[in-house]
Parts: C-alpha cells; sequence; structure tokens
C-alpha cells in the first residue's frame, strides 16, 4: 500500500510491543466478534482492566450491524483473559432510542472504577458516564445532550471538582465540516456538567487538519498531567484504504502536558505525532487503515508508560515509552 501523504512518523522514545503485533484481536474473544479496538485501560486493586469496542456482522459496504463493550483482566498488561459475555450492551441500557454502545474509557478515582462510553441514539450521539463495582454491571450517572463523545475523566478531583475531557460535534456552526476539538467540563457529582471550555483547537496541531479529540485518561506527574489525544488529517486524494469505499483520513496519537492545577492551562504539547501508522496491523489489510486510536495509559513504577491503542480500528495493541522521554517531547507552549 502506498504511503499516506505528507509522511508523518512516530517519535523515536515509542517502542511497539512485539513489534507492532496485537495484544486483542477477534481470535481472543470467546463470542461473536469481528474488530477489536479502542480499549481503555486502567489498574485496579492490583489487575488490570480492559474495556473493548467489538463490531461484528460487518454489511460488506461499510458499516456492522452489532457493537458491544467486552471485558478483559490481565496480570501483566500484555495477556489478557476475556471474560464469557459482553460488559455492555445497548439492551442492557434500557433504552429504547440507543441504537449503540462503544469506545469506553476507564478511570479509577478514589477507589471506584468510572467508565466514560458514548452511545448512538435516534437523535444523535450521547457522551456517558458510569461506575461499575463488579465488571458485570453498570450503573450510568449521566449522558450529555447531543452531540459530544470521547469523553474521558481525570484520575482525582481538582479543586474540588470532577473534571473531563470531551469532543462535542458543533457541524452546523463549523459550515457542515469535521472541525472538532477538545473542550474540558467539571462536575460536583459526576451527573451535572457545567463549566465547559475550549482546551485545544485543531489549529493548534501541526499535523491535523480534520479534527482532535481526547484519548486516554490524563495521567498524573510531576511536570503535569500528561495527556493522550488523538489527530486527523485529511487529504481527499486518498483512495480506498480499508474494507469501505473510500477512507481518506488518517489518525495519530498526540501527547501533552496539562497544569496540575488549572489543567485548563496547555504547559507543553509534542508538535509531531507520538505515534503514527506505520506497521501492518496499522496502515494494511483492517477496516479503516491508517488509524491510531489511543484509549489507555497507564504509569508503571519504575517510569515505563503502557500506551494502549486501537490499530485501523480492527484490533488492539500497546506500546511503551519511559515517561521523563515522553514529557521532554513536551516542548513548553508560550
Amino acid at each position: 500500500m502506498a504511503k499516506m501523504m505528507p509522511e508523518l512518523k512516530s517519535s523515536k522514545v515509542i517502542t511497539r510491543y512485539n513489534g507492532g503485533e496485537p495484544i486483542l484481536s477477534k481470535k481472543d474473544i470467546p463470542y461473536e466478534a469481528d474488530c477489536i479496538f479502542n480499549a481503555g485501560v486502567a489498574k485496579y486493586h492490583g489487575r488490570y482492566v480492559m474495556a473493548f469496542r467489538n463490531d461484528y456482522q460487518f454489511d460488506g459496504v461499510g458499516a456492522f450491524g452489532k457493537c458491544v463493550i467486552g471485558i478483559a483482566f490481565s496480570e501483566d498488561g500484555i495477556h489478557w483473559e476475556v471474560q464469557d459475555k459482553p460488559f455492555l450492551t445497548v439492551e442492557d441500557m434500557k433504552d429504547a432510542d440507543v441504537t449503540k454502545v462503544y469506545d469506553p474509557r476507564f478511570t479509577v478515582i478514589e477507589d471506584k472504577c468510572y467508565l466514560c462510553f458514548a452511545v448512538d441514539t435516534n437523535h444523535g450521539l450521547r457522551g456517558g458516564v458510569a461506575v461499575t463495582e463488579d465488571f458485570r454491571s453498570v450503573e450510568v450517572l449521566s449522558l450529555t445532550v447531543p452531540d459530544n463523545r470521547n469523553m474521558v475523566l481525570f484520575p482525582e478531583k481538582i479543586d474540588g471538582k470532577f473534571v473531563r475531557l470531551e469532543r462535542p460535534f458543533p457541524v452546523y456552526s463549523r459550515g457542515g465540516k469535521d472541525r472538532f476539538d477538545i473542550w474540558m467540563s467539571k462536575s460536583y457529582d459526576l451527573k451535572y456538567w457545567g463549566e465547559s471550555s475550549l482546551l485545544m483547537g485543531v489549529e493548534d496541531v501541526p499535523y491535523a487538519n480534520d479534527k482532535i479529540g481526547p484519548g486516554a485518561p490524563p495521567v498524573k506527574t510531576e511536570a503535569g498531567w500528561l495527556t493522550l489525544f488523538h489527530t486527523v488529517d485529511i487529504d481527499r486524494t486518498r483512495g480506498k484504504n480499508g474494507w469501505e469505499a473510500c477512507w481518506q483520513k488518517r489518525y495519530c496519537a498526540g501527547i501533552m502536558l496539562l497544569d496540575l492545577e488549572n489543567p485548563s492551562k496547555i504547559i507543553g504539547m509534542y508538535k509531531e505525532p507520538l505515534i503514527a501508522p506505520e506497521t501492518e496491523y496499522e496502515v494494511e489489510g483492517g477496516f479503516r487503515t491508517n488509524v491510531i486510536f489511543p484509549g489507555g495509559l497507564i504509569l508503571e513504577d519504575d517510569g515505563t508508560l503502557k500506551i494502549y491503542y486501537g490499530a485501523s480500528d480492527t484490533v488492539e495493541c500497546m506500546a511503551t515509552a519511559n515517561v521523563e522521554e515522553v514529557i521532554q517531547l513536551c516542548r513548553p507552549v508560550s
């Protein structure tokens, strides 16, 4: 497959696990599955827990008939044991308007595991916040109005408030085009959200020209909140690039630092992709090729970062890096 132009490369501080081989794919799932990707990962009570997206029953054109969220556990964050049935389904929402559940993100706050996720409905896209105690059921705490998703929670309260990053979809006011940015909202109870403000616009990312959005929940470091985000660039001359008739977008993973006390302040950002599509599973043969979508970020005690990302909307992969080297990439923002 020809390279997408302009050519983008991953940072040299990144090491892909096993040369970019998936850590989870449809062969690992004990129920019907096609595409396993965009997972959220957290460490909870001494083990890793992953919530993953499972799209299946492809129609042969460009859509899947079903989508559920599954759960897996791991002792090392690499080898996973998938539970025998889905974790969250459309039926579990008990809302006739909901047609799809997907894109989970896990955050542990005060010893509780919270799930951010997205739902499609007959009246627009909505973002949800839920909590689970047993990883077999969830209590939904809130759903946004349309259109908003890609939400992630900070792992602790800041100034007494829960904080989340999110990506609204202002299509009408942006001339009918993708031009989506990263926003921030706050809440005292995870149910009612406000104090919304723009964190970063797509124009602030040199290698994006279409949209940006949150990736994994931020990780606290002495230098600031280390925050993954996803970026999209588009070239209308690009060809098929996947199972659909036409796929012209490329997704990359970016990285920035937010101020610890005032996370609405960006104190540093890497001006190039942290991870760009390069390996076989990222650029060949998948549903939508040339896609890197980060959903999990774990900081280990030895300073190793584990970065979990969906590749080509088809499999889940992992990369590692040293936290200090990643922080050094984030040049100060003037």
